[in-house]
């Protein structure tokens, strides 16, 4: 059609897109979000963050010991052969202080490895030996405040999953991973 003009979504071929805010841009992250899904990170489901240089989640993790994860999940893998099943138990209410005492009991502490394609092959050899627990979805900020009020990266989403892996409500995933 003459004269018609022709809308290209951003993103059209849904690749995973890496941002990396400034410190400025970092402290309004519901705004940035939104600059991300008009670049089209929400069409691939997930979109990597790079922090800028200097933030720091948090100066200590001493004071949250008794934060409450009130679903933890054990992943439960079954089979042989490479035909395996996986599904997952949510168990009672852990706090963290009861969560790292587990973690780093001697079923579940990293086993002592070469390289990390050793760790990994032990990992996967273990799988169905030593079922995994995850501490996820847990309420509120583990962030420091910030110029008087909380930097709570958690509280922009619906649905966190770890300490830097988060869900939003639609489907998209942010990774940010450690600096």
């Amino acid at each position: 059609m003459a004269g018609a003009e022709v809308h290209t979504a951003a993103n059209p071929t849904c690749k995973i897109m890496t941002f990396r805010p400034t410190m400025e841009e970092f402290k309004d992250f519901n705004k940035y979000l939104v600059y991300m899904e008009s670049q089209g990170a929400h069409r691939a489901g997930l979109a990597k963050v790079i922090p800028p240089k200097g933030w720091k989640p948090r100066r200590t993790y001493d004071d949250i010991d008794d934060l409450v994860i009130d679903a933890p999940i054990q992943q439960m893998v079954a089979g042989q052969s490479g035909l395996f099943i996986q599904y997952n138990i949510q168990k009672k209410p852990l706090t963290v202080q009861e969560f790292r005492r587990l973690a780093n009991s001697d079923m579940y502490c990293t086993p002592r490895y070469l390289n990390y394609e050793d760790l990994e092959r032990k990992y996967w050899k273990n799988l169905t030996f030593v079922s995994p627990i995850y501490g996820a979805d847990v309420s509120g900020s583990l962030y420091d405040e910030v110029d008087g009020s909380f930097f709570s990266l958690f509280a922009s989403f619906s649905h966190p999953v770890s300490h830097c892996r988060v869900k939003l409500t639609g489907g998209m995933m942010i990774e940010i991973p450690h600096t």
